[in-house]
């Protein structure tokens, strides 16, 4: 017998279906748009269980992540593993579809897009923070019209904090002959409140960038539901 007991399962199932309804024929019908999440999904791990279609699966899969795709790209490939019937193979399909998905939407940043609020800044910067489990400081190094010459990570730490050292951060701002830069880090944990030690990492950029003519315009404290301002809260 060719097939194995799990594959000649599904097949029977498959084949059982409406043509409509099988996720591979129905996008090529309907188009793209017409599939919900879950077949989606089915289409990338190509098979369910003895038990499970394809289809009913990925709903397994997506009610493990509250049924939010911004959800389900924070899970590892051994928490989907963890999911009965999910092996390495079809949790690393979804964690590289998911990959994808963040790198169109990094693909879609303007390099030259002006910065005129914490919020310009906060979105440009939105695609190298997005559903990060550990904290990273990066800058967006802007010329004299503010408009983003390219953002750069300085460091990359644990879940509670990273280094930021000034003579790196104003290196990267002087070879790229920077006329500004707008500090940025991420909290993991979703807290917006600046720690001690934030506040005073940015006293120091800032009396450092002043004696540089390197002005910092502002520093974010960035989460995924949002951000936090130094500059319009009035800390700078």
């Amino acid at each position: 017998m060719t097939l194995d007991n799990q594959d000649y399962a599904d097949t029977r199932r498959i084949l059982s279906w409406a043509e409509e309804d099988r996720p591979r024929e129905k996008l090529l019908l309907k188009g793209k748009a017409a599939l919900t999440d879950a077949e989606l999904v089915a289409i990338l791990i190509g098979s369910g269980t003895r038990d499970l279609s394809a289809v009913d699966l990925s709903k397994i899969i997506l009610q493990k992540a509250s049924n939010n795709l911004n959800e389900l790209a924070k899970l590892s490939i051994k928490d989907l593993m963890k999911i009965k019937g999910i092996g390495e193979a079809k949790a690393i399909s979804i964690i590289a579809a998911l990959e994808l998905g963040r790198r169109r939407k990094e693909s879609e940043v303007v390099l030259r897009a002006r910065i005129s609020s914490s919020r310009d800044a906060y979105e440009q910067i939105q695609p190298y923070l997005l559903d990060l489990p550990h904290e990273e400081f990066w800058l967006l190094l802007l010329n004299r019209a503010n408009e983003v010459i390219k953002p750069v990570q300085v460091s990359q730490g644990g879940v509670s904090g990273t280094v930021a050292d000034p003579k790196i951060i104003f290196k990267f701002a002087i070879e790229c002959l920077a006329s500004a830069i707008i500090l940025v880090h991420n909290h993991p944990s979703g807290n917006l409140k600046p720690s001690e030690a934030d506040k005073e990492l940015t006293r120091r950029l800032y009396n450092a960038g002043k004696l540089l003519e390197i002005p910092v315009l502002d520093h974010l404290i960035f989460t995924d539901g949002g951000y936090l301002s130094f500059a319009d809260e009035g800390m700078l």
